[in-house]
């Protein structure tokens, strides 16, 4: 298998691109709605959420982790998640300037 060669990307679109890879698994989305509906750090009821054991789900948290979507502090003897903020934010921002410029595009392409 080739190499990705992320080094010709700007450090934004491979910035982008980690966080949309991160997205790109139905478990990962249901854990990111989940931590947004409860809008509190959780510690262990995300298993509970999902249809998933819980080594399936500590992979897709680690997966949200590393892609900077959610922040992980201990407590004891667990790990408690939230949304990161900033990094949806970034996110957002990505897909409004998507959008401004679809918007203000003269011309129609297809």
């Amino acid at each position: 298998m080739g190499a990705t060669k992320t080094e010709h990307f700007t450090d934004k679109q491979n910035t982008i691109a980690t966080i949309a890879k991160a997205l790109g698994h139905p478990a990962r989305i249901a854990i990111v709605e989940y931590l947004i509906k409860v809008d509190t750090c959780i510690c262990g009821d995300i298993v509970n959420e999902l249809p998933l054991a819980q080594p399936t789900v500590s992979q897709h948290l680690k997966e949200l982790k590393t892609a900077g979507l959610i922040k992980g502090n201990i407590e004891g003897n667990a790990i408690c998640y939230c949304i990161d903020e900033k990094v949806i934010e970034k996110l957002q921002n990505y897909f409004v300037n998507i959008s401004t410029k679809l918007t203000n595009k003269k011309n129609n392409c297809c």
